[in-house]
């Protein structure tokens, strides 16, 4: 399993990213993706998922009406568009997914948001 994060960097508070996640290694249509972040001093957290096939999306209470996730399968490639971007969204983003037993993880890209 490979996931590449990219899009990362700094944004002024109420901006917007947008992160994009490459996959590999595995049937990328057949997993659920997940975004994770981590703020510096923090535990890693869980921001968004989405099912195979994009029907279902799910979303921390803390990001819900401000991030989009989406995928595309046919390049293997999962997305998350945030916008009204706040400092306390600052941290290491991750794009992560389950196969098998264990839980496999990019290396994260970076985000911050600071006036």
């Amino acid at each position: 399993v490979q996931l590449v994060e990219s899009g990362g960097g700094l944004v002024q508070p109420g901006g917007s990213l947008r992160l994009s996640c490459a996959a590999s290694g595995f049937t990328f249509r057949q997993e659920v993706m997940s975004w994770y972040r981590q703020a510096p001093g923090k535990e890693r957290e869980w921001v968004a998922a989405i099912s195979n096939l994009g029907g279902t999306k799910n979303y921390a209470d803390s990001v819900k009406g401000r991030f989009t996730i989406s995928r595309d399968n046919a390049k293997n490639t999962v997305a998350l568009q945030m916008n009204s971007l706040k400092p306390e969204d600052t941290g290491v983003y991750y794009c992560s997914v389950v196969v098998g037993r264990s839980r496999d993880w990019g290396q994260g890209t970076q985000v911050t948001v600071s006036s």
